[in-house]
């Protein structure tokens, strides 16, 4: 493992080398992306990208947490958060498995 961040400017890049727009369309390109996916989150939908996972949003409810320092129990505000789960095609690329899709 390389601990290795890929960022933005990484994505805008491999676009740049792999599909032949200008960087400057290429990071137009990824920046579109990201908003569309976030837009779509932040509204509340479900985004699902084929052979890679989906980005859920879910509401978790108020409920009573406590300081692990102090021992007081404190309320936990209802809030949204977004879980993703990978699909069955990345978690077997993952573990150095083959792609199901390709064994055809």
């Amino acid at each position: 493992m390389t601990g290795r961040t890929v960022t933005r400017a990484d994505l805008c890049e491999a676009v740049y080398q792999k599909v032949g727009l200008s960087r400057t369309e290429s990071a137009e390109l990824v920046e579109r992306v990201i908003k569309e996916v976030c837009d779509c989150l932040a509204q509340g939908e479900t985004v699902k990208l084929s052979s890679f996972g989906s980005f859920v949003v879910r509401d978790k409810g108020q409920r009573i947490g406590r300081n692990p320092k102090t021992g007081i129990e404190v309320p936990i505000e209802p809030r949204r958060v977004m879980v993703f789960k990978p699909s069955n095609v990345l978690k077997a690329r993952i573990n150095g498995a083959a792609d199901p899709a390709e064994e055809d």
